[in-house]
């Protein structure tokens, strides 16, 4: 068994340990607190950015629910002498930044200790020669990969801009897991595509007194870790109570860091969702595999976010259901971008209807690009809601309807199974279906067009489109096949696609818009649930429509998809079939449309059937951010006691 260490003091306990325990237990020698004068939330503040040129900044960001005083701080490189800073201000607000100047400069290969006023290693990052130039930036929302920031620094705001598309193989290495009980073992997960050696890695824990460990003399379970694998290593240098683990790479340069507090670590800390998102306390150790992530919602540890809001009595007739279908997420999916924390955004049960009285089902949402205090939902059951905030919570417009108003097919009849929507450019909202509820064991895989200002509470199309003829897989009798078609759809508008070089499937050449007159002014890409496929038409003002192809998303499913001018990427989105990720698609050089990178949801959010997800508009944004909803097809959340039992919305924040 490795030495073990106080945090108190940072000394060793064996030398002590008799001396100690006889003291504590006359009671002449009271226990006391680690960090007695460290700030609430301390432990939530990241290095996130540095450079040594250029005035030798650094960026802090914080990952917590609350501001954190930084006054008094102090930082040190190699020599590890601590000396006081004067950052841009004295506070970093919730998901905010601060900068400051080192006060005794950084070299070309050096390192970076954070310390609060009272001594307490909050975090460090150590670079060999040439890395911090222009410099050197977290990737992933202040829990991602340390790279060289390309093309320039983005000090003061999120890094995602100043980061490349891609990261070398060793940075998609991440600490997974660790415990700081008996073993004292870390876990490190490879969520890139290739193997990578570790032989030659060290580790350090929050001790500046202490040197670097190497892995390979700390009982690794393997020299490399295979791609999408695990090894372990039991720590020789001892973890403690309140403690860190920081890893770098044969050439001294920072791969990842975890640090937790009183409480933490045991039985361990692990990622959530595996390999990608923040350390939350596990209710049971599963180092060598894949996180089990379960137990509660991080909720008590503010540096993996909150779970906010909820709660109520169901009500007569609502009846949650569990989710279903749970897969794992893509190879390289980085964590959620945004902030940590999320807020139950609905009151309790509050979608119940005459087609659907247990209250489940709301699937599709859709930000109205044209004035983002309006979020459009479809409810499987053949329901249309416009929701407006009150009180923080996305409740139906009673101007609209109060209670939604029923949709059917062009024939007017008929109970469309509605699962995802957008509004197109002409400002009427598009609605997909599967099936037709009352013949649910035949696909019906349409596209319907309503026009939001039509009076009445059941609406009938404006025009409709039926492509169930080009998925025969579907049509085989049975109920749940029927049921994997047309689950989200997104409309994408012409001015990015020729913008951005898209190739015409139909002629090879670039897209051009005037070939097809009747299109309107732009394409509508459909998720297939079956198969995780985008199929992109567009839908003629004669009823007709024309096909561009299949693009494939490198998921299993997709459950929404939705366009984001912030970002200038189409995203699809999986639910927990695909680990709760969302794959942002990016016209290539070739001109072909591909995923670009993919996200996780918050930490804090459970993993459930969450089969509608919406960004608001960047004219929506505040302090670098804007909201993101997700919905719960369930209505279920964390289950049944939990805050969130007969919840289905929830907001969160995305960079704009």
């Amino acid at each position: 068994m490795p030495t073990s260490y106080s945090r108190a003091g940072a000394a060793p306990v064996r030398a002590v340990a008799l001396a100690l325990s006889g003291l504590l237990a006359t009671g002449l020698l009271a226990a006391q607190p680690a960090a007695a004068a460290d700030p609430v939330g301390y432990q939530n503040v990241r290095i996130n950015e540095v450079t040594s040129s250029n005035n030798d900044t650094v960026e802090l960001y914080n990952a917590g629910a609350t501001a954190v005083s930084v006054s008094g701080w102090k930082m040190a490189d190699d020599g590890f002498s601590p000396q006081s800073f004067t950052p841009s201000s004295g506070t970093i607000p919730a998901g905010g930044f601060v900068t400051f100047n080192s006060p005794k400069g950084l070299g070309d290969a050096d390192k970076l200790v954070l310390y609060t006023s009272g001594g307490t290693v909050v975090d460090r990052v150590e670079w060999a020669t040439g890395r911090a130039k222009p410099a050197m930036a977290r990737c992933g929302g202040g829990t991602g990969a340390w790279v060289t920031a390309a093309p320039a620094s983005t000090f003061g705001a999120a890094n995602a801009s100043g980061c490349p598309s891609s990261v070398p193989a060793a940075s998609r290495v991440r600490i997974n897991e660790v415990t700081s009980n008996s073993s004292d073992t870390v876990e490190l997960y490879n969520g890139g595509t290739s193997a990578v050696s570790v032989g030659s890695w060290k580790y350090v824990d929050n001790d500046t007194s202490h040197s670097a460990a190497s892995v390979s003399s700390s009982s690794p379970s393997a020299s490399s870790i295979p791609a999408g694998g695990y090894i372990t290593f039991n720590s020789a240098i001892g973890l403690g109570d309140n403690d860190s683990v920081f890893l770098t790479d044969g050439s001294g340069n920072t791969i990842d860091s975890v640090t937790w507090t009183t409480g933490g670590a045991q039985p361990s800390d692990e990622r959530c969702a595996n390999g990608t998102g923040w350390f939350r306390t596990a209710t049971t150790a599963t180092l060598g595999s894949v996180n089990s992530c379960s137990g509660g919602t991080g909720g008590g540890d503010p540096q993996n976010g909150q779970l906010l809001g909820g709660g109520g009595s169901l009500t007569s007739g609502c009846a949650p259901e569990a989710p279903s279908g749970t897969g794992s997420a893509p190879t390289g999916t980085l964590a959620w971008p945004g902030g940590p924390n999320v807020t139950i955004a609905d009151n309790v049960c509050a979608f119940t209807t005459s087609t659907g009285p247990e209250g489940r089902d709301l699937s599709g949402l859709a930000f109205d690009p044209a004035n983002p205090s309006v979020l459009w939902a479809a409810k499987n059951k053949n329901w249309l809601y416009k929701l407006v905030k009150s009180n923080g919570k996305w409740i139906p417009d009673a101007a609209w309807s109060a209670t939604g108003k029923q949709i059917r097919f062009a024939s007017g009849s008929g109970e469309p199974d509605s699962e995802g929507l957008t509004v197109g450019g002409n400002g009427h909202v598009y609605v997909t279906s599967e099936r037709d509820n009352t013949d649910n064991t035949r696909p019906r895989d349409t596209i319907l067009e309503f026009d939001p200002a039509a009076t009445g509470s059941t609406l009938t199309p404006v025009r409709q489109w039926d492509m169930t003829a080009q998925f025969p897989q579907l049509d085989t009798g049975d109920k749940d096949d029927a049921n994997l078609g047309f689950e989200g759809v997104g409309y994408v508008p012409d001015s990015w696609l020729t913008a951005n070089g898209w190739v015409d499937p139909r002629t090879g050449a670039a897209y051009d818009p005037a070939n097809y007159p009747l299109h309107g002014s732009g394409l509508f890409f459909a998720g297939l649930e079956w198969d995780g496929s985008l199929h992109v038409y567009g839908l003629n003002s004669d009823g007709t429509f024309t096909t561009f192809g299949t693009i494939a998303t490198g998921k299993a499913s997709v459950m929404d998809v939705t366009f984001d001018a912030g970002t200038q990427r189409l995203v699809a989105t999986c639910d927990n079939t695909c680990g709760e990720t969302h794959t942002l698609l990016k016209v290539n050089a070739s001109g072909a449309i591909v995923p670009d990178v993919t996200y996780t949801n918050p930490a804090v959010m459970p993993a459930g059937n969450l089969e509608g997800f919406a960004i608001a508009p960047t004219t929506a944004c505040v302090n670098g951010s804007r909201e993101a909803v997700w919905s719960d097809d369930g209505t279920y959340g964390f289950g049944s006691g939990s805050s969130s039992y007969g919840h289905v919305l929830y907001s969160g924040t995305f960079p704009c």
